[in-house]
């Protein structure tokens, strides 16, 4: 790769989110906003060889986007003379400079989760707009085909368009409001990453990152610092779920040193600026209790009467019958595999359950006999991970 397709790369990664949010704000249309973008990348593709990589790509790609931007407004407001269009091209006629910009990031990611978008398309379309995704690459982690995702982000951007929207940092009563909606879109889209073997880990890099620009962007809301540490966490042992001959590792049979520990690091952090704003909630303490697991390198053995106690409050406060089923595995290794099973048994009656694969491997590790072998049985024919699969089919006696 040459030196200006690395610059490129590097631009589009680190700056491609903060540049479209400015664009976006000024120019008040996304889809615009973007390909104006596109247009200032592709011109730094066919520029930079020749004339070599400017002292700040940044800045040379937001002056050839705001140009794009600019001709486009200028060309619609000799049409319509429409004030909305005059003020905004007006905004964008404004020099900026790359460096000094606000970062209306939080304000784009807002916007994802306004209540006019669809909650089917709001994780899709913040990896699109903020990190510059293609709708091929997220429709694969999502399950759908390019052409449904396509048309899905489309309705999602011109929905945006029509409700208005500012693309300014709203008032903290509509960031608290529309806040858990980002993240839950985070946190679908790092597990979307994570089960997807051949995504290969990007799209849960991805939404780490986007959780690492929530966190940095709302350093008031702890469950914005408390979804960092929970992904920080969960992504710095992703790599050890996988022995050298791509088989499943659990979780108690991994190998420690494989474990990041910068991530984990990072992770702790995050979670204690989360605790220190005095707002428990959902991803705090998930990520409390990937933070006990974690701690298991150092003290040699896990605390489960502390992770315990942590799905207790999880429970309390989310009813979830995934949070009860983690809770009856935790209860297993407290009290005995009976206590456990009973446990399971009760959040059994929620329906959901009936596909929810860890359910039926959770059963398969506690219940006995036939009941045991069943479940397993079921457990991986519900299993999407092949390398999830063949280790619970190993597992089934013969």
């Amino acid at each position: 790769m040459t030196a200006a397709s690395l610059a490129a790369e590097r631009a589009a990664r680190d700056s491609y989110g903060r540049l479209l949010a400015w664009l976006a704000a000024r120019g008040r249309d996304i889809a615009a906003a973007e390909d104006a973008l596109a247009d200032a990348f592709a011109a730094a593709l066919a520029t930079w060889p020749r004339d070599g990589v400017p002292d700040k790509p940044e800045a040379w790609l937001l002056t050839a986007a705001r140009r794009r931007l600019l001709d486009g407004h200028r060309r619609r407001a000799t049409a319509t003379a429409a004030e909305p269009t005059l003020r905004h091209t007006a905004l964008l006629a404004e020099e900026a400079d790359a460096e000094a910009i606000p970062d209306h990031r939080l304000a784009l990611l807002l916007a994802c989760a306004a209540p006019e978008v669809e909650r089917a398309a709001q994780a899709p379309l913040m990896l699109q707009v903020v990190l510059g995704l293609d709708a091929a690459r997220i429709a694969s982690a999502f399950l759908l085909s390019p052409t449904a995702m396509g048309q899905r982000l489309v309705r999602a951007k011109r929905r945006i368009a029509a409700s208005g929207a500012r693309f300014a940092l709203p008032g903290r009563e509509v960031v608290a409001a529309r806040l858990p909606a980002v993240l839950d879109a985070i946190y679908a889209a790092y597990a979307a990453g994570a089960q997807d073997p051949a995504d290969g880990g990007a799209l849960a890099g991805e939404a780490l990152w986007l959780a690492r620009i929530a966190a940095a962007l709302a350093p008031e809301e702890a469950e914005a610092a408390g979804l960092a540490a929970l992904l920080l966490h969960l992504e710095a042992r992703r790599p050890a779920a996988r022995d050298a001959a791509g088989r499943y590792v659990p979780l108690s049979a991994q190998d420690m040193g494989a474990w990041d520990t910068a991530m984990q690091a990072e992770a702790e952090a995050w979670l204690r600026r989360a605790f220190a704003l005095g707002a428990p909630g959902r991803f705090q303490w998930e990520a409390a209790v990937q933070s006990v697991h974690a701690a298991r390198r150092v003290t040699g053995r896990t605390e489960w009467r502390e992770i315990l106690l942590l799905y207790d409050a999880l429970m309390a406060a989310t009813g979830s019958p995934v949070v009860a089923v983690n809770r009856a595995v935790a209860l297993a290794e407290v009290e005995g595999a009976a206590a456990g099973l009973a446990a399971l048994r009760e959040a059994a009656a929620d329906g959901r359950l009936a596909g929810y694969q860890p359910f039926w491997a959770a059963m398969a590790a506690l219940a006995g006999g036939e009941e045991a072998a069943a479940a397993r049985q079921r457990a991986a024919g519900l299993a999407t991970d092949p390398a999830v699969r063949d280790f619970l089919l190993r597992l089934t006696p013969s």
